[in-house]
């Protein structure tokens, strides 16, 4: 069973009433006239509230503004050809409180806090259900509330807290510590979560007590880099990270590459995700799904022998690896770039296969104005890092199919990763596509306790966790040359290995400021965003219609005007 998370949120002056389970979309029910004030007291008026809570996920997990907000601007990805929002990668004047990517993150978060707020609100007195299942509710509901206000601090700082529900026109905000939101409202609701929540849910993609660990552990090995850190931060981080790795039944799979493989989704690494629906995307009733499958794709499209399909995705080509990510790996030992990254396209439009020209045929490479290629056969090839050497220009001339090599990408052409790419979806330029997002594995979990472990000291803990990671991704009969020492280990280490493991995942941009590294490695790494980032770039400004609406105004983040 699923919880399918397009149940979009149930406003509170709201008239509809959603539920689904499996892969069935929801049957609509209309209740005109009906508002939260008299459905929410139902039964089922409490358990849609509950599932609207999370609805709020989808607008950021998965979609453009999400990748964009935690994938560029940092040291593994910078821009590529298109896109509408390359401000936030080259920390310019673009990236201002009129962001619409910014005020969105802001307004969509805060939407779902008021509607957890409603819902522990309006929770009290209520008959309908039985104390066991509300308790278990408003569990799910304050890990939520506590997920949107962490995200919040991680990306603009100080912020507005509230736990109280929100009715009608409200023009005045406060400015509240980051200290005091871990304190008042993240960690508290986590530590409740934890408490309340089933080890397993019936309804795959509800949240569980491992995912609320997951998320403190994450919480306090943030707050463990600040000013405002408690000492034992690290090692309660490292103590809920233990948990979920010894205490339930997750396991790594054996080969790196079956994470991505769509029909294999539901496996035993993942400890929670963001959910999607397939027969709701493809309908279109789910206007976001899963669009990763969009962002980091070169131009294969209009190159010779090749057009757009489903297979190979619709190129939006926002994203763009940095030389810092392609040097990452070494492929002698580690499968992880062959197993992230897509090598080859096969051709599939007849129409533009290239023929050998007279000059080529000159040369001996060909026989002038035969195909240099058929339907199937490669048509564009990129090597990548540690085999590029073997591609000269003379090897390339001579070559049937294209290739390109690190001399030749542009914003345009340049590996690809194909983490996302969704063959199932019902035509090549449909853009919502129907994987589940990822936002906990076993994989993290391993590499945060490692990070725990290293801010410790215990260097041989850190290692040891980072080699479970490495041994899995070993090329055949280099396990051992894969593995690390406790010499090894430090904090840039575990960012190259969090690189190797998670690109494009959605953490970087979150690893960088939390390990106050963000600026240091745009400036080395990202030719766009090194130039111009500054010490305040570690937190986003606040959105300008926040600061308008709000009475006396709201204070705008250090560096940034309004």
């Amino acid at each position: 069973m699923k919880i399918k998370h397009f149940i979009y949120a149930l406003a509170l002056t709201g008239l509809g009433a959603y539920s689904t389970s499996c892969d069935q979309y929801l049957e609509e029910e209309l209740i005109s006239g009906v508002s939260a004030a008299t459905y929410y007291p139902t039964a089922g008026g409490f358990e849609d509230a509950v599932k609207a809570t999370y609805s709020f996920m989808k607008p950021f997990y998965g979609v453009e503004r999400g990748f964009t907000m935690t994938v560029f601007g940092t040291d593994t990805y910078t821009n590529g050809s298109d896109g509408s929002f390359k401000g936030i990668n080259a920390y310019d004047g673009r990236l201002n409180g009129s962001d619409r990517f910014i005020r969105d993150t802001w307004r969509d978060h805060y939407r779902g806090i008021n509607q957890a707020n409603a819902v522990i609100n309006r929770s009290e007195g209520l008959e309908a259900v039985s104390e066991e299942v509300k308790t278990a509710r408003l569990a799910e509901v304050r890990f939520l509330r506590a997920l949107y206000y962490f995200d919040l601090v991680r990306i603009y700082g100080d912020v507005h807290l509230t736990l109280e529900e929100t009715i009608g026109v409200e023009v005045e905000a406060n400015r509240t510590a980051q200290s005091e939101v871990y304190t008042q409202a993240i960690i508290p609701d986590l530590e409740f979560a934890i408490a309340n929540l089933p080890a397993e849910q019936g309804d795959y993609g509800r949240a569980t007590k491992p995912a609320a660990q997951f998320l403190l552990a994450k919480v306090y090995m943030r707050r463990s880099y600040t000013g405002f850190a408690d000492a034992g931060d690290a090692s309660r981080a490292e103590s809920l990270m233990t948990q979920v790795i010894e205490d339930y039944d997750f396991e790594l799979l054996d080969d790196f590459e079956d994470l991505w493989d769509i029909s294999n989704e539901q496996n035993s690494e993942v400890i929670w995700t963001v959910q999607n629906s397939k027969s709701q995307v493809d309908e279109g009733i789910d206007g976001e799904g899963h669009r990763g499958h969009l962002y980091f794709l070169m131009e294969y499209d209009n190159q010779p022998g090749m057009t757009r399909d489903v297979e190979n995705g619709r190129p939006w080509k926002r994203f763009r690896p940095t030389q810092y990510t392609l040097n990452l790996w070494d492929r002698s030992i580690d499968t992880r770039y062959d197993k992230s990254f897509k090598h080859a396209w096969l051709a599939n439009n007849e129409s533009t296969i290239p023929t050998w020209s007279a000059e080529e045929a000159a040369a001996g490479y060909g026989t002038a104005g035969q195909p240099k290629f058929a339907l199937g056969d490669t048509a564009i090839y990129i090597p990548g890092p540690q085999l590029e050497s073997e591609w000269p220009q003379s090897r390339q001339a001579r070559t049937r199919y294209l290739v390109f090599t690190n001399e030749e990408y542009t914003e345009r052409n340049y590996p690809t990763l194909k983490k996302w790419l969704d063959p199932t979806r019902p035509n090549r330029q449909h853009t919502q596509g129907q994987r589940d997002f990822v936002l906990m594995r076993l994989a993290d979990a391993y590499l945060i306790r490692a990070e725990a472990r290293l801010k410790q000291g215990d260097l041989d803990g850190a290692a040891e966790d980072i080699n479970v990671i490495r041994v899995r991704s070993a090329v055949e009969g280099m396990e051992e040359d894969i593995k690390i020492s406790a010499g090894d280990v430090s904090l840039n280490f575990l960012l190259d290995e969090r690189g190797r493991e998670l690109v494009g995942e959605g953490h970087r941009w979150f690893d960088l400021t939390r390990t106050m590294t963000l600026v240091e490695r745009v400036h080395q790494y990202n030719p766009e965003g090194g130039p111009n980032i500054q010490d305040f770039h570690v937190v986003r400004p606040v959105p300008q219609d926040q600061i308008d609406r709000t009475l006396g105004g709201y204070p705008q983040n250090t560096g940034y005007n309004n």
